[in-house]
């Protein structure tokens, strides 16, 4: 195969996890925004709960959270996913948590910091620049963190024996065998 036909085979699969990451998101998406709404008109209301707002997006968020990881680990990045699922469900959960800050800090500074406290900046300012600053920080980290698949192949990587000396002590492998290690 030729470098260009590499190069190329290389952009299609880069573009299309990126919509596959998009269409899951856009799951995601429609959870946190309805959840949002619905709690911001009710139970967590400006005038029923002074950082109501705050709250319905942090509960919206963990909803959509769930959900994304779902998509993500089964379908987005279904061929790198890690063995140990609960690490990486921690670490999809990190991630996403900071992505979370990132909505949440939007929304704040724009509810508190410049008192535009209108459902509309509200959703503007948590479900438009926030999200959009947070899913570019999470492709980022669940591409080439959470779902790398230089970790999976780096995990597929038998440990090299300790070796007992004739002095009787073990001498350990300065680093693993490059041979074992197969590339993609």
């Amino acid at each position: 195969m030729s470098r260009i036909s590499v190069s190329r085979h290389r952009v299609f699969a880069f573009v299309t996890q990126l919509a596959k990451f998009g269409m899951v998101g856009l799951v995601g998406f429609a959870v946190d925004i309805t959840v949002f709404n619905l709690l911001r008109a009710t139970v967590f209301s400006p005038d029923a709960v002074d950082s109501g707002p705050i709250w319905a997006k942090v509960v919206s968020t963990v909803l959509a959270i769930l959900a994304n990881w779902v998509g993500n680990r089964y379908w987005t990045f279904s061929k790198d996913r890690q063995a140990q699922t609960l690490r990486e469900g921690l670490e999809f959960f990190a991630v996403s948590l900071v992505g979370m800050g990132i909505g949440l800090a939007c929304l704040w500074v724009s509810h508190y910091g410049l008192g535009y406290t209108s459902v509309l900046a509200d959703n503007i300012s948590s479900n438009v620049v926030g999200l959009f600053l947070g899913a570019v920080f999470r492709f980022v980290l669940y591409r080439y963190w959470v779902f790398s698949p230089t970790r999976r192949a780096a995990a597929a990587v038998p440990a090299a024996p300790a070796v007992q000396t004739a002095t009787g002590s073990l001498r350990l492998p300065a680093r693993p065998e490059r041979s074992l290690v197969t590339e993609r």
